[in-house]
């Protein structure tokens, strides 16, 4: 099959005028319904759906109630072992948490073997929705142990920064280990942070260390694919030992 017979699907076609009208319309202006567009574009309202759809995964739309509005720019938060509170000032946005749910419970086996602790031994769960001015972003559940940070709750405020209230109790990160991947919002968490279940979420699974090589926390991080975005420098390893 030749370039000239492989042609670009009409909802791509369509989402390209659609990024022109966003830039006339402006952040967090209506786009006009979805009839009003198929006539403009003289395509089918499926076209127009399919092409809003992928411009709201791309995090250039976002749902407003019952209709679609111009989003504003992603976070955009660095790759590092640091704080959330942090990497948002930096940008000169406003970061937040909101409180779900802070409790004792007992290690499973895997969480205890993460954190090098007994089996059935306590940890301190932490889940909070974080904000970026005023708007939730990402779903955070932490888990740390008990017998390490023994006044955690009855001192910590939850809208603050857990990283500064570990530094300041004496422990600091050294290294993480960090996987990250795709995965679609579930029910509960697209309440949450406000958005439709199934859609587009960055989850990362963090361990975290002291210079000891202790574990520090364990942490499940669940960003709004439309609203964040992750950058991070990478560089060429040194080559190996005796290599030419």
């Amino acid at each position: 099959m030749s370039s000239a017979e492989i042609r670009e699907p009409k909802y791509r076609v369509v989402a390209d005028h659609l990024l022109a009208l966003l830039d006339e319309l402006g952040e967090g202006v209506a786009i006009p319904a979805e009839r009003e567009l198929a006539q403009r574009f003289a395509v089918s309202r499926v076209t127009v759906r399919q092409a809003v759809q992928e411009l709201l995964v791309a995090g250039r739309l976002r749902r407003q109630g019952r209709g679609t509005v111009v989003a504003g720019p992603k976070v955009v938060q660095q790759l590092v072992l640091g704080s959330y509170t942090e990497g948002l000032s930096e940008q000169g946005r406003r970061p937040g948490r909101r409180l779900v749910r802070v409790e004792r419970e007992p290690a499973g086996a895997e969480l205890a073997a993460e954190l090098g602790i007994a089996e059935r031994d306590e940890v301190i769960r932490l889940e909070r929705v974080l904000l970026a001015d005023g708007h939730p972003v990402g779903l955070e559940d932490t888990r740390l142990p008990m017998a390490r940070f023994p006044r955690l709750l009855a001192d910590f405020d939850p809208s603050t920064s857990l990283y500064a209230y570990v530094r300041a109790s004496g422990v600091e990160f050294e290294s993480a280990t960090e996987r990250i991947e795709t995965v679609l919002a579930a029910p509960r968490e697209a309440m949450l942070l406000e958005t439709n279940p199934g859609a587009p979420m960055l989850l990362l699974n963090r361990l975290s260390y002291d210079p000891e090589q202790q574990p520090i926390e364990r942490v499940r991080s669940l960003f709004r694919g439309d609203r964040f975005s992750f950058v991070t420098t990478l560089r060429r390893p040194d080559p190996p030992t005796g290599s030419r």
